[in-house]
């Protein structure tokens, strides 16, 4: 009877085991007709096979999208919004030289009042930022930012009708509805970034297969990039609303043009409420701003080294022990360095600004042939949708494959220079409005051309500058059009890397603040922003521009290369291979790569799971063997696995 017991089980369990192996072959086979395949367990992978493996972009989740469309509609109600403040602010409500205005403020006085709103939307996010990591959550805090920014709109619709104007509420209400638009759009702004990024929750590299056969291996370095431009090209689609209001403001009237952002922020409100079972929603990480305190603190007193703030240090050294973490004191010193990078934007913002205020006076300077002064600059915007796609798709994957490593600091120092050669252009173009008629440096100041101006159905017609076409103003918008995708893009990627996980919302409103200084620095150069010192001006920002891109590169393109080297050590690479040039024709030996303190032969195994091993494991350039049009060795069959359990 045992015995029968006994022979039943083994019958039964062979019977169970073949039902088991038949699944696992359907599920292979399966899994082998579709693009990729994902298991759960992570790979035994060659050296070869790892590192000469092409880096692609992760999928994209749905929910991204639904933040980016909540993205573009609160730039379309931004830019919408304050593109004719400049007109409303500055001309008088029944202008005799046929552009719209209200207030009659002067140019000046709206620069002022321009650079002010900037100033305080930039500073004001340090609230919601604390706010933000240490009590309530991102989403949270973006809901509330979402209804401040709503009443800020009304406030500044309701007062720009005809009555309310001639009944002097016209001011007040634009400066209460600046206020709220500034907090609520300002925490907004800084808010979004570390919140999009959220939406994207995969840390760990996957292998796949594409359509093509080729095996590629996914990197978070590179998907949030393209995260980053992706959310940055479809906010300068929003921002062609520019075109909308300003056609709408001469047209018919600021009201309407004021009512449409109000509607348009409302939508965003909309979906970023109903959404909120969908979007993955980071909790706070508590107040670690004590503990950073208590970091710097110790750090000053150590001669300003953060490194000298490490327990071990601290206990090696001064016999003490701390209540801090080394991973703290490294988190916290990253998060610094990420500061310093950003601070050289104080002068990037000043010439930012222009395009606001001064490039919007400089087109009423000019032969406008009917088109209003201040729609010009949403020339911006279609510069950053022309060349984002081609900065994306097309630039970087070249240099990508010609082992030029374009990394953050190059990037935002081309960027400088863009926005430099923008303000040079600048320039130039003023004096050649100076050296035109017919009011040459007193442009509009010509009363005898007034009686000229003549009152359409479609508008006024006549003369309404000098005798330059005001599409001249054009290669200056693709000019910061590229500043803002190489330098401001990266900024924004560099400080949601390196920020720590509990600060990520206050390094960015730290950005931020250094963009408020900027305004307040561009608000500081008012007093010659009238003719005829324009030229002078724009000068002295393009000088100020070149100089402050020329000591950013001298001061941290090293940081470059310690980004390099602190990859290649992360996968055990030595100084004896100079890793950081990746020069064609230089061989990397992989004898130098070590897994823990053995060093590792070409044919050993390794289990990558970080993207810091896939970056020490970049491909290099081979000098001998078999190599492929770009002096590559051509990939070895693989199987495809991820990288790390889970997808």
């Amino acid at each position: 009877m045992k015995d029968a017991e006994e022979y039943q089980k083994r019958h039964t369990s062979r019977w169970v085991t073949s039902i088991l192996i038949l699944i696992q072959a359907k599920l292979i086979d399966l899994a082998s007709s579709s693009n990729s395949t994902v298991f759960a367990e992570p790979p035994i992978l060659s050296l070869t096979e790892v590192r000469h493996l092409r880096r692609v972009v992760d999928h994209i989740p749905l929910r991204l999208w639904a933040v980016a469309l909540i993205g573009f509609w609160e730039r379309f109600t931004f830019w919408g919004l304050t593109a004719p403040w400049q007109n409303y602010m500055e001309n008088e409500l029944d202008s005799r030289n046929g552009i719209p205005g209200a207030l009659g403020l002067g140019q000046a006085q709206a620069t002022r009042i321009y650079c002010a709103f900037y100033i305080f939307y930039y500073i004001s996010p340090l609230v919601f930022a604390i706010l933000s990591d240490t009590r309530l959550g991102r989403y949270k805090t973006l809901c509330i930012t979402t209804i401040v920014y709503v009443l800020g709109c009304a406030a500044v619709t309701a007062t720009s009708f005809d009555r309310p104007l001639r009944a002097g509420l016209g001011l007040p209400g634009l400066l209460i509805g600046m206020l709220l638009v500034g907090l609520g759009g300002g925490g907004f702004k800084m808010l979004m970034v570390p919140f999009l990024a959220d939406q994207y929750a995969n840390d760990h590299p996957k292998m796949k297969t594409l359509k093509s056969g080729e095996q590629v291996i996914t990197d978070r370095s590179l998907t949030l990039q393209y995260i980053f431009n992706l959310y940055y090209w479809v906010g300068n689609v929003g921002s062609l609303s520019w075109f909308a209001t300003t056609i709408i403001e001469r047209y018919v009237s600021f009201a309407l043009a004021y009512m449409i952002t109000l509607v348009s922020m409302v939508l965003a409100t909309v979906v970023l409420f109903l959404g909120a079972r969908w979007y993955i929603q980071v909790p706070p990480g508590g107040n670690i701003l004590p503990t950073a305190s208590r970091i710097i603190i110790c750090a000053s007193r150590n001669g300003f080294n953060m490194k000298r703030a490490d327990p071990s240090y601290q206990l090696e050294h001064r016999g003490k022990s701390v209540p801090w973490s080394g991973q703290s004191v490294d988190e916290l010193r990253r998060g610094l360095m990420a500061c310093r990078v950003l601070l050289p934007f104080v002068m990037f913002y000043v010439c930012f600004d222009q395009m606001q205020n001064n490039l919007v006076s400089q087109a009423k300077q000019m032969q406008s042939g009917g088109i209003p002064n201040d729609m010009i600059p949403a020339l911006n915007g279609i510069a950053c949708i022309i060349l984002g796609p081609i900065i994306q798709y097309l630039l970087y994957p070249f240099l990508y494959q010609r082992r030029i490593h374009f990394r953050p600091v190059a990037r935002i120092t081309t960027g400088f220079a863009f926005m430099a050669l923008g303000m040079l252009y600048t320039a130039v173009l003023q004096h050649f409005i100076y050296s035109a008629g017919p009011c040459y440096s007193k442009p509009l100041a010509c009363p005898h051309l007034w009686d000229t101006v003549k009152e359409t159905p479609d508008g006024f017609s006549g003369q309404q500058g000098n005798y330059v076409n005001i599409w001249w103003q054009t290669p200056v918008y693709f000019f910061i059009g590229a500043g803002e995708i190489f330098a401001l893009v990266t900024s924004l990627e560099y400080a949601q890397e390196h920020a720590p996980d509990g600060m990520k919302a206050i390094v960015q409103a730290i950005s931020l603040v250094l963009a408020g200084f900027g305004s307040v620095f561009a608000m500081a150069l008012t007093p010659i922003a009238h003719d005829p010192y324009l030229v002078a001006l724009y000068s002295s920002i393009a000088v100020a521009m070149t100089v402050t891109t020329v000591i950013f590169w001298w001061l941290f393109h090293g940081y470059d290369e310690e980004e390099i080297l602190k990859d290649n050590e992360a996968f055990g690479l030595d100084g004896t291979t100079d890793a950081r040039k990746d020069e064609p024709g230089r061989q990397l030996d992989e004898s130098i790569l070590r897994s823990g303190p053995r060093p590792l032969s070409q044919n050993s195994m390794v289990t990558v799971t970080t993207y810091q091993e896939l970056d020490a494991m970049r491909p290099q350039p081979v000098a001998t063997g078999n190599m492929d049009n770009h002096g590559i060795r051509p990939l070895t069959p693989v199987r495809e696995f991820s990288l790390q359990g889970g997808s």
